[in-house]
């Protein structure tokens, strides 16, 4: 693979240390789907509330067969005082790993970006069961996540693994298909005229049908 890994990638392979020990990925999450997200660093109040999200999440991230793994330049034991200040302070434990980066994994991951200074934006990597990059999500460090979106959107990329489908804006709350999905238009004339002569209720056109799952 030449240059940041893009959406359709496969995950590069890598031996990472974490405050649950060592981690090979995406090998040992094999099976599951994989969130890596990155934080620019340990002990800053925006990423204090994203942790404390993550975590408040993490049993709705579990129930659909996926992982969360967080990462930042921060040596592991500051990871370690930080999750402990988090559980003594607010009252939450962190269930999941943390990546203690040397900088290496978040150059390779496109995470540091120059103009925003030397600590990684708030990325988002959402990895499928076999190791394949499915989305991408980049925020700079002043602007904290919506936890709800990135579950949103591991739930949004199975339903359509599994249906074949597409899903409209904000699915399954679209304002006007609520929480119906989008059929894949026609791959060929015929078969779009065939569609054109048999629409109904569902179909607005023959390239935009649509179907209660």
């Amino acid at each position: 693979m030449v240059g940041l890994p893009l959406i359709g990638d496969r995950f590069p392979e890598m031996v990472v240390k974490t405050t649950h020990g060592t981690i090979e990925l995406p090998k040992d999450y094999a099976g599951k789907w994989m969130v890596l997200f990155s934080h620019p660093a340990d002990f800053t109040p925006v990423c204090t509330t994203e942790f404390i999200g993550f975590a408040k999440k993490n049993a709705e991230f579990e129930q659909m067969g996926a992982k969360l793994i967080g990462l930042s330049i921060d040596q592991v034991h500051s990871h370690i005082k930080w999750v402990e200040w988090i559980e003594e302070h607010m009252d939450v434990k962190i269930p999941f790993p943390i990546i203690a980066d040397t900088g290496n994994v978040a150059i390779q991951l496109g995470m540091i970006h120059p103009n925003k200074g030397s600590n990684t934006v708030r990325a988002v990597f959402i990895v499928d069961p076999v190791g394949v990059i499915r989305l991408i999500i980049y925020y700079p460090q002043e602007i904290g996540r919506s936890i709800d979106e990135v579950l949103r959107a591991v739930k949004a990329l199975q339903f359509a693994d599994k249906n074949h489908v597409s899903t409209p804006e904000n699915w399954p709350n679209n304002d006007f298909l609520k929480d119906r999905v989008i059929v894949p238009p026609p791959s060929d004339y015929k078969t779009a005229m065939e569609r054109k002569k048999s629409m109904g209720k569902d179909c607005y056109d023959w390239w935009f049908c649509t179907k209660k799952v």
